[in-house]
């Protein structure tokens, strides 16, 4: 617990009506994502409280830390928007596969390239906050997995339980996934012009991946297979 969550004497704050305790906890769960959003995991809890304008102890009545309230951030901020229909959204083979990814990065845009889900993912990483980790994890089980193991059924290649998923077929994926939210850095991190409707840009974004995708697989694939071969004798 940081320095500012202890419960010492403070002055009481201008006097606020009475709220049912589910409604005082929601305010709180806002205008702590908009607090992180804005000062990174350093803000101080006493600091949000007052400009809630309601006493430090009284966080504390909801939430006995600090990190049970990031916690609670993380499941409103992160958990509550992912879809979990993108999976079998992406794995549904009566689609070409480059459908599948621009309605995904599509509908993924429209729920993450938001002023506080981009600045407290950023603060959490720097922080070392363990939100970046698990919502990663959610990503690479739900989201860069499946799509590798669905583009090598888009190329005729071997799934993954004949030849295991090999580290540069992840990474390419990664790198379309980190390509798209980098627009979101930079409109919400660095400031920067960032175009309006990403719709048109995702879907670019999309057709160059799939464009260069099936050479890279399939080499990625012969090599696997050749170093099984000679592993084999």
């Amino acid at each position: 617990m940081d320095e500012d969550d202890s419960q010492a004497a403070e002055p009481a704050p201008r006097r606020r009506r009475h709220l049912p305790a589910a409604e005082r906890e929601r305010q709180i769960v806002e205008a702590a994502t908009r607090f992180f959003a804005e000062q990174g995991f350093a803000g101080q809890t006493r600091e949000l409280a007052a400009r809630m304008g309601i006493t430090h102890s009284a966080i504390f009545r909801y939430f006995p830390t600090k990190e049970a309230l990031i916690e609670r951030v993380y499941d409103q901020v992160f958990v509550a928007r992912w879809n979990p229909d993108w999976g079998p959204m992406v794995r549904d083979r009566s689609r070409p596969l480059e459908a599948r990814l621009v309605q995904f990065y599509r509908e993924y845009a429209a729920r993450i390239f938001d002023y506080e889900w981009v600045r407290i993912f950023v603060f959490a990483g720097l922080r070392s906050v363990d939100i970046t980790p698990r919502y990663l994890a959610i990503v690479r089980e739900a989201l860069i997995l499946p799509v590798c193991a669905e583009l090598r059924a888009e190329f005729g290649l071997e799934p993954p339980d004949a030849l295991p998923l090999q580290e540069r077929e992840i990474e390419a994926v990664w790198a379309l996934h980190g390509k798209v939210f980098y627009i979101a850095v930079r409109k919400y991190v660095y400031n920067l012009p960032a175009p309006e409707d990403v719709g048109p840009i995702l879907a670019d974004d999309v057709s160059v991946f799939m464009r260069g995708a099936p050479a890279l697989f399939r080499a990625i694939h012969a090599d696997a297979a050749a170093l099984r071969k000679q592993a084999a004798g």
